[in-house]
């Protein structure tokens, strides 16, 4: 390495000649270092000597007879660090020869010593050499025992080689060095300040540093080293990178320290660290006054972690992590690298081999087939405030509650987030309901898989825009007083070898023991909900939805196959737990962890379950304990999947014997109130041959369309908030595909059946506009005393007659005429302190498409006895139909 251009500042090697010494001991040690460098000279360290330095050996031996003889500063000074070795060889060799004499003193014997261990110094000698003499002998026998023992010498560094041991040059070449940091970069060595790289495929590195400019020396295989005389290392330089054709100027990432606080990685250690994606992942950044970006990745087995990126050619040999201590994170500022690289870990397995993975916490992905992770910086303003302030000022389950169900990628395909949020706010709104339920939302390599095999769980789906896109659709919809739900998958993920699956190696996210990690149904794999870490990774997501993006409730999916061990697994395909039992305790602890935290951190926000079962105390707090022993899981509301199965079950059938399957329909009311429920027309109830809703219905096409809405009548009356796919809102006839989506050509006014469609769809316009106005529907959802049967035992008539009541008493009557009859003069016994009654919502009214038997006037209760009541009502009960009434 040849510096252009001199530092201002001296070689920290600047010394002066020793003092005299008259101990013994210091005579030794003295001529021990003459020996030193004769040896050197053996070696043939003199050949390098210039001819300024034999001059200058030559002034030193004329000036040695002063009694006052003193060293001069070394050939540091001069400029090159090349010289200065050069000059101290040669001092070397001339301490050797003349080492011994008649008149050498003490003086000059430890003087000497000084200055072979440090740069060449003029110290005096005689011209020549004494007989082979040890020279430790000869300085015995001139030195008095008795003379007072000056102060010793000070200690002088002598200078080493910059370059890298073999050891390390090892390690870094096969991407298993876990301190890259210590070896690579600046560091202080004897002789000045030693500056190592490592960057394959350069032609040449050179440092700068101020105005200095000094290229280091290629040791080949990429690495590149450099002595500099300097006295400390910079606090800034920077690397001129050259490769063929292009020139890199940037910082050196090896010079900064870890950009990870030791209160990060305790928490993470832990598994409490409740904000990890602001401490793993790609964290774009200023540190130390550099503006770059962190990379951090957690992989405890891996023997090594490197970077790899377009940034680096996707070569992540010269990009090194270190281990920061026992928590398993591997960590790297780079410098220069902002929003939108590129980017995956490469990992040294434990076996020696290599894998390229995905940031498990990239919070950008490319657009799938593609799987790179993104550096990803927000730059949304959120406009919401409103919302948020008052989404919490009314319990959910005490608050109307209607969820219109989407595939944002069918919804209108082909349009992206942002055009989403020019239509969806706008249609939602319109049909009066609530809240929206997006799926898919986290990143997941296979379309059909609707989101449900996630491979970035930090990641809005790329497939229609940005992160940030994502946010403005969000905004969009609280602007529109809409709440966003999404679903969440923690259940399980994918065994894409670039994702999750052994990430380091080794069973890491999921569990080690493969009856435990391997789902039976969808050839995935589970977590490890027992490991702490992993347990951290997926409560962390579920509060970075919720905090980031606004997200109002997670749906939390699969809920059943995470809380069985023997879950659609046959007698010795799974082991009981530490009881005995089959329930999942690590998945138990993990739901009640990840709801209290929710709960606790984000208020307004509800979690709900889609649990097949019967667990007991799904809703229930984590803190009060069941007749089983568990505390409650701690969601706010639960999918009702048994009404949902029976209530579809009944409808199926032909009128004529539903009489047979009345209970279907009434037993739901027997566990109504063991949880918060909602009452879920979902996706899966419209694919895979199960039909789409109308079409699950009996009958002809008037038929299966009066069926319909009066199911949807009877659905919204029924105690537990509501959910409803998208296309089920106009009587899609066609099964969902997420291929090509709803069939909106059924609402084109050139078709001619379009008054059927669209009549279904006014139909839950005015469901759901009745539905928020009246709290009886919604206020006592989860109180008993908020619900009355009239009739629940009709069925030779098919019909299902209930009193709703808000806080305040008020009622609301509903009643469902399932048969394909008129009942006229049917007498319902009701409350006698209603005066009269009218009809609020009539399914079978024309402007819906039916036959429109109504009952137009308001109806009047009569002093008789009904069905246990004081008074009673008579009214026209239209075919296949559902009416509600309300106190006139």
């Amino acid at each position: 390495m040849t510096p252009r251009t001199t530092p201002s500042s001296g070689s920290e090697a600047e010394s002066t000649a020793a003092q005299p010494v008259e101990k013994t001991s210091v005579a030794k040690r003295a001529t021990t270092r003459a020996a030193e460098a004769a040896e050197a000279v053996k070696k043939g360290t003199a050949k390098k000597a210039t001819a300024k330095a034999a001059g200058q050996k030559k002034a030193a031996a004329k000036k040695a007879a002063g009694k006052k003889a003193e060293a001069k500063k070394p050939a540091a000074e001069k400029g090159t660090a090349k010289k200065a070795v050069a000059k101290k060889a040669v001092t070397k060799k001339a301490v050797a020869k003349k080492a011994v004499t008649k008149k050498a003193t003490a003086k000059t014997t430890a003087a000497k010593g000084t200055a072979a261990k440090s740069t060449p110094a003029k110290a005096a000698a005689p011209k020549k050499a004494a007989k082979k003499i040890p020279a430790q002998k000869a300085a015995q026998k001139k030195i008095p025992a008795q003379k007072a023992v000056p102060k010793p010498a000070e200690p002088v560094e002598v200078a080493v080689s910059p370059a890298l041991d073999a050891v390390d040059r090892d390690r870094l070449l096969t991407g298993t060095h876990h301190a890259p940091h210590s070896v690579l970069g600046a560091h202080p060595v004897p002789g000045g300040v030693a500056f190592r790289a490592f960057r394959p495929f350069a032609l040449s590195v050179t440092v700068v540093v101020g105005n200095l400019r000094a290229e280091l020396h290629d040791d080949g295989e990429g690495f590149f080293s450099g002595l500099l005389p300097l006295r400390e290392v910079p606090a800034g330089y920077r690397l001129l990178v050259a490769y063929e054709g292009s020139v890199q100027d940037t910082e050196d990432a090896y010079r900064f320290l870890p950009a990870l606080g030791e209160l990060d990685l305790h928490l993470i250690g832990e598994g409490r660290h409740e904000e990890l994606w602001r401490a793993l992942g790609a964290e774009p950044m200023t540190h130390q006054g550099v503006t770059g970006t962190r990379f951090t990745v957690w992989a405890p087995n891996a023997r090594g972690v490197s970077l790899a990126g377009t940034f680096n050619f996707w070569d992540g040999t010269g990009y090194p992590l270190r281990s920061l201590g026992g928590t398993g994170v591997w960590e790297l500022f780079v410098p220069g690298i902002g929003e939108g690289e590129l980017y995956k870990f490469e990992i040294t397995r434990p076996d020696g081999s290599k894998t390229l993975r995905a940031d498990p916490m990239a919070r950008r992905t490319e657009t799938p087939p593609n799987t790179s992770s993104i550096v990803y910086a927000s730059e949304h303003e959120w406009g919401d405030a409103a919302w948020l302030e008052r989404r919490g000022s009314v319990p959910t389950h005490e608050a109307p509650f209607s969820v219109y169900e989407v595939h944002l990628a069918s919804w209108r395909p082909g349009l992206t987030y942002r055009q989403l949020a020019e239509q969806l706010p706008a249609y939602v709104k319109d049909l009066g309901f609530t809240h929206v339920e997006l799926m898919p939302v986290a990143e997941h390599p296979f379309g059909g898989s609707w989101g449900y095999q996630v491979t970035g769980f930090y990641a809005p789906t790329a497939r229609l825009g940005t992160p940030d896109d994502f946010k403005y659709l969000v905004d969009a919809l609280h602007r529109a007083g809409i709440g966003v739900l999404m679903d969440w998958v923690p259940a399980h993920f994918p065994r894409d070898d670039w994702a999750l699956a052994e990430f380091d190696g080794r069973p890491l996210y999921e569990h080690e023991d493969p009856l435990r990690s391997a789902h039976p149904d969808w050839g995935t794999l589970e977590f490890d909900f027992g490991r702490r870490e992993v347990r951290n990774f997926l409560v962390a997501n579920a509060l970075y939805w919720c905090e980031e993006f606004h997200i109002d409730g997670l749906r939390v999916d699969a809920v059943a196959s995470m809380l069985y061990l023997d879950y659609s697994r046959e007698p010795g395909q799974w082991v009981p737990n530490e009881h005995g039992g089959r329930e999942n305790l690590d998945a138990v602890a993990f739901l009640q962890e990840m709801n209290a935290t929710v709960y606790r951190r984000v208020p307004g926000v509800v979690t709900i379950a889609e649990e097949s079962t019967a667990w007991d105390g799904v809703t229930r707090p984590t803190h009060v304990s069941g007749p089983g022993g568990f505390g409650g899981l701690g969601f706010g509301l639960k999918w009702n999947m048994g009404w949902m199965h029976d209530s579809l079950e009944y409808m199926a059938k032909e009128p004529v014997h539903r009489r047979y399957h009345h209970d279907e329909m009434t037993f739901s009311m027997v566990y109504a109130y063991s949880e918060n429920y909602v009452l879920p027309i979902s996706h899966d109830e419209v694919v895979h041959g199960k039909r789409s809703l109308v079409s699950k219905m009996p009958g002809d096409w008037w038929q299966q369309r009066a069926n319909h809405r009066a199911y949807l009548g009877f659905m919204w009356a029924h105690p537990g908030k509501q959910l409803l796919f998208m296309g089920q809102e106009f009587a899609q006839g066609a099964e969902w595909s997420e291929a090509h989506g709803p069939d909106w050509w059924l609402l084109d006014p050139a078709y001619g059946a379009e008054p059927d469609h669209r009549g279904v769809r006014d139909l839950i316009r005015d469901l759901n506009t009745v539905y928020r106005h009246t709290p009886a529907l919604w206020q006592r959802d989860t109180d008993p005393s908020g619900f009355q049967w009239v009739v629940g035992d009709a069925a030779d008539d098919n019909v299902f007659a209930f009193l709703r009541y808000d806080a305040e008493g008020v009622p609301l009557l509903a009643v469902s005429n399932m048969s394909p009859v008129v009942r006229d003069e049917y007498r319902l016994g009701v409350p006698d302190d209603v005066p009269a009654w009218h009809e609020a919502v009539n399914t079978d009214a024309a402007k819906y498409g039916g036959g429109d038997v109504t009952n137009p006037d308001p109806i009047k209760p009569e002093p008789q006895n009904w069905h246990g009541r004081p008074a009673s009502i008579r009214l026209t009960l239209p075919p296949l139909a559902t009416v509600w009434l309300r106190p006139a």
